[in-house]
């Protein structure tokens, strides 16, 4: 997969444009071919959405002036955190519902 990064950040931004709009079209029809039954190209509509991900992804870079994503930096466990107990979360319960109370019916002359 690094390799298709790779060949894709090796493409100028029309070739890139133009990959996508290929992509968006077979895109389409796998996604016809599968309402109507063929369950072929489930596969193929898979890896045409990741590498189109992948093409906006480097677009998205480029736009900003990245040329890779930066790696995430790890964090450290400071004396703070790592000696700090867990804190309880304390759950309201539902209040009880109030009692409906039935009118009183009078009995009278009638």
């Amino acid at each position: 997969m690094k390799e298709n990064a790779d060949k894709a950040r090796g493409l100028d931004a029309a070739e890139i444009s133009k990959q996508l709009r290929d992509a968006s079209e077979q895109m389409f029809r796998l996604r016809f071919q599968l309402s109507m039954g063929q369950a072929d190209g489930l596969t193929k509509l898979r890896k045409l959405r990741r590498e189109r991900a992948r093409m906006l992804t480097i677009q998205r870079e480029r736009e900003l002036g990245q040329s890779e994503t930066p790696a995430a930096k790890p964090v450290k466990a400071t004396k703070a955190t790592a000696k700090a107990p867990a804190k309880k979360v304390a759950v309201k319960k539902a209040a009880p519902k109030a009692a409906v109370k039935k009118p009183a019916v009078k009995k009278g002359k009638g």
